[in-house]
């Protein structure tokens, strides 16, 4: 079976599948197995194609779906080069084209004749499938999209070097595996290690959603393009009132840097005692990656901010190039301070130690932003923004009325709480 015969794209994740039908391919016409037997490998390859694009989103020929879905998930030595960067030289373009040759049989295959000896005619379905409208569990719309997309190109390929070249420009503009897919990622930890998992859904905000904070985004836009552009850049602290805007700002970054391979992954504080592990697994990958903590902050007692210390400065090893921190908190020095830190105290020979010590943390973040409320003023102008964006049709007068009623209610003035008043509204009854 020529799928044996793959040397670069040889460790397939949900390879059964392709198992399955390059024996089908070879024994389908075979008397010495019962037809029957057969035709319930066959039925059982239909059920899974359909089943894939059921959990996917796939469309039209689910069987080139899938292959093209191989292709593009699988991490070896010929694609974690070519991620972000495109064509490299060496031997191992020969071994990829000897696997993209067997690919290429296996698009152009004709399931005619199988279909017809089995008498299965039900294997049409998946040849030109029609997806109902619900939203894939493992990817989200954009992300199936583009498979699809990929999968329908290369059919236009004529040879085996097309196909590569179609598979490498892939690579390099959107990567590969689950780093080229995703835009952010969590870690998971459980019996079997560290993992990094994709986030399927993250809010697609823009950092010009964000009404004012002009300076703050431009700070933050400066140090970011710095990074991905393989310049001198700076770990980043955004810190500043609750609601004005910091997360969202992450968020906006992520959205914006996705397709210059910037990737963020998000990290609790309990998490802290994976980062190195994290670190290995993303170092040597060609993307950029900003390892990014929400409302960070640390109690006196928690010793959690020194780990995170020794991470940010790195140890014997130097943190690698492509990656950076970004937090946000709505403390300015992160840890905890109280008077008694600076009161003389007999138990606390240094004193100047203890508060140096909590100031630390912070000094590792290069750039730190600040995020303010607003102003009356300009939380009004936030609101007739945003108003003005969704198309809310108010008398000015009422709609600033009516958008300081709710603020005095709903936790006073901040960005966030005029998308919550914005949210109110579209939600009445017409």
């Amino acid at each position: 079976m020529r799928e044996q015969q793959l040397i670069v794209f040889r460790d397939l994740e949900e390879g059964e599948l392709l198992y399955d039908f390059t024996w089908l391919m070879e024994h389908y016409r075979d008397e010495y197995y019962n037809k029957e037997d057969l035709q319930g490998l066959l039925y059982e390859g239909v059920h899974k194609l359909i089943e894939l694009a059921g959990n996917y989103g796939f469309c039209g020929n689910l069987w080139h779906c899938y292959l093209t879905n191989l292709l593009v998930n699988n991490e070896n030595s010929y694609s974690k080069a070519c991620e972000i960067r495109g064509n490299v030289p060496g031997t191992i373009n020969q071994a990829t084209l000897h696997d993209i040759t067997i690919f290429k049989e296996l698009f152009d295959y004709d399931f005619g004749q199988m279909r017809d000896v089995l008498e299965v005619p039900a294997l049409d379905l998946v040849l030109d499938y029609e997806t109902n409208s619900q939203e894939s569990k493992v990817y989200n719309t954009r992300i199936c999209k583009r498979i699809c997309e990929l999968a329908k190109r290369f059919t236009l390929d004529e040879t085996p070097q097309q196909m590569k070249d179609t598979l490498t420009g892939f690579y390099k503009e959107y990567g590969v595996g689950k780093f080229g897919l995703h835009k952010s990622f969590r870690i998971v930890h459980d019996a079997e290690g560290v993992h990094i998992e994709p986030i399927l859904n993250i809010a697609h905000v823009k950092l010009s959603d964000l009404v004012g904070y002009e300076a703050a985004k431009q700070k933050l836009t400066d140090n970011t393009t710095a990074f991905v552009e393989g310049r001198k850049a700076n770990n980043c602290l955004l810190f500043g009132d609750a609601g004005t805007g910091k997360s969202s700002s992450i968020k906006g970054i992520a959205n914006e840097y996705y397709d210059r391979g910037l990737r963020i992954i998000e990290v609790y504080k309990h998490q802290f005692q994976d980062l190195n592990e994290v670190i290995s697994q993303i170092k040597h990958r060609n993307y950029k990656f900003i390892i990014y903590m929400d409302d960070l902050s640390f109690e006196d007692f928690e010793i959690e901010y020194k780990y995170l210390k020794a991470v940010i400065e790195g140890g014997l090893e130097k943190r690698p190039d492509n990656v950076l921190i970004y937090a946000t908190s709505n403390r300015r020095h992160l840890v905890r301070e109280k008077f008694s830190d600076k009161e003389e105290r007999a138990d606390d020979l240094h004193k100047n130690d203890t508060v140096q010590e909590k100031l630390s943390l912070v000094a590792r973040f290069g750039v730190t932003i600040y995020f303010g409320a607003p102003d009356k003023k300009q939380f009004q102008e936030i609101v007739k923004t945003l108003a003005e964006r969704h198309g809310i049709a108010m008398d000015e007068d009422k709609l600033l009325l009516e958008a300081g009623r709710w603020e005095l209610a709903h936790g006073g003035l901040s960005g966030r709480t005029a998308q919550q008043f914005i949210d109110y509204l579209l939600g009445e009854p017409n």
